[in-house]
């Protein structure tokens, strides 16, 4: 079954779960804020889509505040992930660990290629 961590008003975060639900697969649902990801699940993802920035809310108020622009560049990747793990509120949302990996945010080509070809492996 797939974790889908969410934030309730987030509009990107409601188009993943109806995009599941419509398809018919199971997952459970996690408020990304009250219980953000696992520092594992934040290294998996990390590898998957290369630069740890890419797993950061950018447009958040918490990133903002906390100038991260202009710190992250030269943060440790350790340190970013540590930093991520903390704060659910950091990180870009929807966001589903998957084994060797994870998807950040929504995009149906992205969903079709990773969520499908993860549900079609389980199945067999």
């Amino acid at each position: 079954m797939l974790t889908l961590y969410t934030y309730a008003k987030c509009g990107t975060c409601r188009k993943a779960t109806k995009y599941l639900t419509k398809r018919g697969i199971a997952f459970i649902e996690k408020p990304i804020r009250e219980q953000p990801p696992s520092l594992q699940e934040l290294r998996s993802a990390r590898g998957a889509v290369g630069d740890v920035r890419r797993l950061f809310n950018t447009s958040g108020k918490d990133y903002r505040e906390l100038g991260l622009s202009a710190s992250l560049p030269g943060m440790p990747v350790a340190q970013a992930l540590r930093l991520l793990s903390g704060n659910g509120n950091l990180i870009k949302r929807p966001f589903v660990p998957l084994p060797g990996g994870g998807v950040v945010g929504f995009s149906q080509a992205e969903w079709d290629a990773r969520i499908g070809q993860e549900v079609g492996r389980k199945a067999r």
